[in-house]
């Protein structure tokens, strides 16, 4: 997929001082993203899932626009502390050891009966949360982490018994429901979830509801961006007097916002197929291999397709299929929507190549 984006002054730059690859970030871009969302959400609470990105940058400016940051670890938790040690911070996940569950944190979400007992017998105080997996249909998702058997969350059974072991002490308190079922799904589907969900915990007395994320966000087509004024509408309406709403999108707030720039390094035809070798690759930006589809490439002079690859000993280091733009050797070569699951989702160390710059414009 090639998008029709003016080619970056930065990416010149950089590729004039010898600076390929790099990783850049248009943080003015991010800014004005994240405001509109914000606005389209009204009084529905707003986390960022650090995992899509914990770049200090973009949590510097996702600062001004958020409720709270969702983290996933101790070294997440730790990570947004010291760079934000004021604002609210919810700590999910599945597997959490004892001492993430001493962590400092607003809310816990609690993902097993097993886990909430060793929270409890810690004797620390907590305000928690209860991941509920629910058994509702999550067709056109493009993972699924509810709906039937997965890692993730409860099932009602595991609720009931948690609630009971809730009633029996003081120290843990119970605040609400904490439900994402399932990730790249429009605005409809997703309120359809979150309706379901709504049901359930009205069904247990409690007000508070995280509807995690899972926004669509869409490779093929750049342009295209998730309604959110129709998400918000939607969660207004279905919203009643006393609850509290809250989402953490990750990838739907930064994946715009970045680009992975990098140089051609050879250009070869091999049984009629033509290749360009570029520096860095998959251990970069992991995300085409990944999700198996072709990076946004920006597009240059039209010309016969040609596959993009990276430097490792792989055939899965495949970065764009036959992209129809001329490439020849120390050409630049931009790939958008790298601002989510690139750099930070990537096996950094394999063959020891070196690692991409960071760079900021905006902001």
């Amino acid at each position: 997929m090639t998008t029709a984006l003016p080619a970056n002054a930065q990416a010149k730059a950089l590729a004039a001082a010898g600076r390929l690859p790099a990783f850049v970030y248009d943080l003015a871009e991010l800014d004005a993203h994240v405001r509109s969302v914000r606005a389209a959400l009204g009084d529905v609470e707003l986390y960022y899932a650090v995992k899509a990105n914990p770049d200090p940058e973009l949590l510097r400016v996702l600062a001004r626009h958020v409720d709270g940051f969702e983290v996933a670890s101790g070294g997440e938790l730790a990570h947004v502390r010291e760079l934000h040690p004021g604002l609210p911070v919810a700590l999910g996940g599945p597997g959490k050891t004892d001492e993430e569950l001493r962590g400092e944190v607003t809310r816990l979400h609690v993902e097993s009966t097993g886990e909430l007992r060793r929270l409890i017998a810690s004797g620390r105080s907590a305000d928690v949360l209860l991941r509920v997996n629910l058994d509702v249909p999550v067709g056109g998702a493009s993972l699924a982490m509810g709906g039937g058997a997965t890692p993730f969350g409860m099932d009602p059974a595991a609720i009931d018994e948690c609630l009971e072991l809730l009633r029996a002490q003081e120290a843990v308190r119970l605040r609400g429901i904490h439900a994402h079922l399932a990730s790249g799904l429009e605005a409809r589907p997703l309120l359809e979830l979150a309706a379901a969900v709504l049901d359930y915990a009205r069904g247990l007395g409690v007000t508070e509801v995280n509807l995690g994320g899972g926004m669509a966000v869409s490779y093929a087509e750049p342009d295209r961006r998730f309604d959110w004024d129709a998400y918000g509408r939607g969660l207004a309406a279905l919203r009643r007097p006393g609850e509290t709403l809250r989402i953490e999108p990750g990838r739907s707030l930064t994946v715009y916002c970045g680009r992975y720039v990098t140089r051609v390094i050879d250009v070869k035809r091999v049984h009629g197929e033509l290749f360009a070798v570029v520096a860095g690759g998959t251990h970069h930006i992991r995300t085409p291999a990944t999700k198996d589809h072709s990076q946004p490439v920006v597009s240059g002079e039209p010309g016969e397709p040609v596959t993009i690859v990276g430097q490792l000993c792989t055939p899965k280091d495949v970065l764009a299929r036959r992209v129809p733009m001329r490439l020849e050797r120390d050409d630049v070569v931009e790939f958008t929507m790298a601002g989510a699951y690139a750099w930070n989702i990537s096996h950094h160390d394999f063959l020891m190549h070196p690692k991409p710059g960071f760079h900021y414009v905006g902001g």
